[in-house]
């Protein structure tokens, strides 16, 4: 009991009694206020991954990570395909070259071809597709994905389109 006594008084004189004082609020950077006062701010409804990707006229995408490369069909395809039921994917080891045609998506609505974003060498492909091709539908920019490929000439990424330039490619379909 003597021993808890004087590590308590021990612990204790190393903590100050006084409370901390908040009466002055933390001043904001200039750029911090401008944000909060800015009223042209608006929500995307575009998903926050897709910041990161590139894609192509023929919508798929391309998620660059060193230089492995995750392909995928958009938003915007997947809809257009309605319930996708199967997904014919190329074998690990295949070389794919800029927009060959490398599998094929199956919906209940249509069937569409899929072309590579790049030039390179297929690294894995999204095995759960084959029993779950409803993953392209559910979450196309995450458990969704295609296939993995090595980036050979990332030149070709300079060809892709961001964001932005796919939303307005998107709008001119329309």
């Amino acid at each position: 009991m003597a021993m808890r006594a004087a590590f308590l008084r021990c612990v204790s004189a190393h903590f100050s009694h006084r409370r901390p004082r908040f009466s002055q609020r933390p001043q904001l950077s200039a750029t911090l206020q401008f944000r909060r006062a800015d009223p042209t701010r608006r929500l995307s409804t575009s998903p926050r991954l897709s910041a990161a990707l590139m894609f192509t006229d023929k919508h798929e995408w391309v998620q660059v990570d060193g230089k492995v490369g995750t392909v995928g069909i958009s938003n915007f395809a997947q809809e257009a395909l309605g319930d996708v039921v199967y997904c014919g994917l190329p074998e690990i080891g295949q070389k794919l070259e800029h927009m060959e045609e490398f599998g094929a998506l199956e919906s209940v609505k249509a069937a569409s071809e899929l072309y590579s974003p790049l030039t390179g060498e297929v690294t894995d492909v999204n095995t759960d597709l084959a029993d779950n091709p409803s993953l392209v539908n559910k979450a196309c920019y995450k458990e969704g994905w295609l296939i993995k490929m090595t980036i050979e000439n990332p030149a070709e990424l300079d060809g892709l389109m961001d964001n932005a330039a796919y939303e307005k490619f998107i709008k001119s379909l329309e």
